[in-house]
Protein backbone atom coordinates (compact mmCIF):
# COMPACT_ATOMS: atom_id res chain seq x y z
CA UNK A 1 0.00 0.00 0.00
CA UNK A 2 1.47 3.58 -0.95
CA UNK A 3 1.13 6.19 1.13
CA UNK A 4 -1.48 8.12 -1.14
CA UNK A 5 -3.34 5.01 -1.09
CA UNK A 6 -3.69 5.08 3.35
CA UNK A 7 -5.06 8.75 3.07
CA UNK A 8 -8.42 8.29 3.39
CA UNK A 9 -7.44 6.52 7.14
CA UNK A 10 -5.13 8.55 9.33
CA UNK A 11 -3.91 8.04 13.47
CA UNK A 12 -2.48 10.55 14.85
CA UNK A 13 0.20 9.74 17.68
CA UNK A 14 1.48 12.24 20.61
CA UNK A 15 4.84 11.90 21.30
CA UNK A 16 6.52 13.20 24.13
CA UNK A 17 9.65 11.31 24.29
CA UNK A 18 8.35 9.20 27.86
CA UNK A 19 8.05 5.72 27.73
CA UNK A 20 4.07 5.80 27.48
CA UNK A 21 4.53 7.90 24.40
CA UNK A 22 6.61 5.61 22.36
CA UNK A 23 4.09 2.62 23.77
CA UNK A 24 1.40 4.99 22.11
CA UNK A 25 2.57 5.09 18.86
CA UNK A 26 3.82 1.61 19.05
CA UNK A 27 0.28 0.70 19.70
CA UNK A 28 -0.63 3.74 16.86
CA UNK A 29 1.42 1.64 14.09
CA UNK A 30 0.26 -1.92 15.01
CA UNK A 31 -3.51 -0.57 14.95
CA UNK A 32 -2.68 1.41 11.44
CA UNK A 33 -1.21 -2.14 10.14
CA UNK A 34 -4.07 -3.75 10.85
CA UNK A 35 -6.50 -1.29 9.30
CA UNK A 36 -4.49 -0.08 6.83
CA UNK A 37 -3.99 3.55 7.78
CA UNK A 38 -1.53 5.68 7.77
CA UNK A 39 0.53 7.45 11.10
CA UNK A 40 0.92 10.98 11.69
CA UNK A 41 3.49 10.84 14.94
CA UNK A 42 3.27 14.84 16.51
CA UNK A 43 5.42 16.04 18.61
CA UNK A 44 4.79 19.70 20.33
CA UNK A 45 7.56 22.34 21.64
CA UNK A 46 7.20 25.36 23.52
CA UNK A 47 9.50 28.07 23.81
CA UNK A 48 10.65 28.38 27.61
CA UNK A 49 13.24 30.96 26.95
CA UNK A 50 12.85 34.35 28.96
CA UNK A 51 11.09 37.40 27.01
CA UNK A 52 14.25 40.10 26.15
CA UNK A 53 16.72 37.20 25.61
CA UNK A 54 18.41 37.97 22.72
CA UNK A 55 19.65 34.27 21.65
CA UNK A 56 15.90 33.21 21.59
CA UNK A 57 15.99 32.87 17.92
CA UNK A 58 18.99 30.02 18.60
CA UNK A 59 16.95 28.71 21.29
CA UNK A 60 14.21 27.97 19.43
CA UNK A 61 15.70 26.30 16.82
CA UNK A 62 17.63 24.67 19.54
CA UNK A 63 14.49 23.07 20.93
CA UNK A 64 12.72 22.61 17.85
CA UNK A 65 15.57 20.27 16.70
CA UNK A 66 15.85 18.44 20.36
CA UNK A 67 11.95 17.52 19.37
CA UNK A 68 12.71 16.66 16.01
CA UNK A 69 15.11 14.19 17.46
CA UNK A 70 13.27 12.55 20.11
CA UNK A 71 10.58 12.08 17.31
CA UNK A 72 12.89 10.48 15.01
CA UNK A 73 13.91 8.39 17.98
CA UNK A 74 10.66 7.01 18.77
CA UNK A 75 9.62 6.83 15.18
CA UNK A 76 13.03 4.34 14.85
CA UNK A 77 12.19 2.35 17.91
CA UNK A 78 8.81 1.45 16.71
CA UNK A 79 9.58 0.45 12.75
CA UNK A 80 8.91 -3.03 12.34
CA UNK A 81 9.78 -4.00 8.71
CA UNK A 82 7.32 -7.06 8.98
CA UNK A 83 4.72 -4.44 9.65
CA UNK A 84 5.33 -1.64 7.10
CA UNK A 85 3.47 1.43 8.08
CA UNK A 86 3.85 4.95 6.84
CA UNK A 87 5.06 7.30 9.62
CA UNK A 88 4.92 10.74 9.14
CA UNK A 89 6.60 13.16 11.36
CA UNK A 90 5.69 16.56 12.50
CA UNK A 91 7.04 18.70 14.92
CA UNK A 92 5.08 21.57 16.43
CA UNK A 93 5.50 24.60 18.67
CA UNK A 94 2.75 24.94 21.33
CA UNK A 95 1.22 23.22 24.00
CA UNK A 96 1.07 19.45 23.57
CA UNK A 97 -2.66 19.54 23.95
CA UNK A 98 -3.72 22.29 21.31
CA UNK A 99 -1.46 20.63 18.86
CA UNK A 100 -2.70 17.57 19.73
CA UNK A 101 -6.27 17.90 18.80
CA UNK A 102 -5.53 20.58 16.10
CA UNK A 103 -3.71 17.40 14.47
CA UNK A 104 -6.78 15.24 15.00
CA UNK A 105 -9.22 17.47 13.14
CA UNK A 106 -9.67 15.15 10.12
CA UNK A 107 -8.21 11.47 11.81
CA UNK A 108 -9.91 8.70 12.70
CA UNK A 109 -7.96 8.41 15.83
CA UNK A 110 -5.99 9.91 18.21
CA UNK A 111 -3.44 8.22 20.79
CA UNK A 112 -1.51 9.12 23.32
CA UNK A 113 0.30 8.08 25.94
CA UNK A 114 -0.77 8.34 29.97
CA UNK A 115 2.12 10.25 31.69
CA UNK A 116 0.08 10.28 35.11
CA UNK A 117 2.40 12.88 36.23
CA UNK A 118 -0.32 15.45 37.88
CA UNK A 119 -2.46 15.34 40.86
CA UNK A 120 -5.42 13.19 41.71
CA UNK A 121 -6.81 13.37 37.93
CA UNK A 122 -3.68 13.40 36.75
CA UNK A 123 -2.67 10.34 38.06
CA UNK A 124 -4.66 8.50 36.40
CA UNK A 125 -4.63 9.97 32.81
CA UNK A 126 -2.27 12.54 32.91
CA UNK A 127 -3.23 16.54 31.96
CA UNK A 128 -2.97 15.92 28.58
CA UNK A 129 -4.29 12.96 27.77
CA UNK A 130 -7.00 13.46 29.65
CA UNK A 131 -7.57 17.37 27.72
CA UNK A 132 -7.79 15.18 24.80
CA UNK A 133 -10.34 12.63 25.59
CA UNK A 134 -12.99 15.47 26.79
CA UNK A 135 -11.95 17.30 23.69
CA UNK A 136 -10.75 15.44 21.12
CA UNK A 137 -12.70 15.57 17.63
CA UNK A 138 -12.50 12.01 17.00
CA UNK A 139 -11.79 8.67 19.09
CA UNK A 140 -8.94 8.75 21.48
CA UNK A 141 -6.98 5.96 22.91
CA UNK A 142 -4.97 6.27 26.04
CA UNK A 143 -1.64 4.08 26.41
CA UNK A 144 -0.32 3.20 29.88
CA UNK A 145 3.56 2.44 30.07
CA UNK A 146 3.59 -1.16 31.99
CA UNK A 147 7.11 -1.57 33.96
CA UNK A 148 8.73 -4.75 32.75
Amino acid sequence: MTEQDATRRRIVAGVDGSPSSVDALRWAVGQAHAVGAVVEAVIAWQDSVSPGWTGAADAEGFAAGIARKILDVAIAEVSDPDRPVWIGARVVEGGAAPVLLDAARGADLLVVGSRGRGGFTGALLGSVSQHCVQHAPCPVVVVRHREN
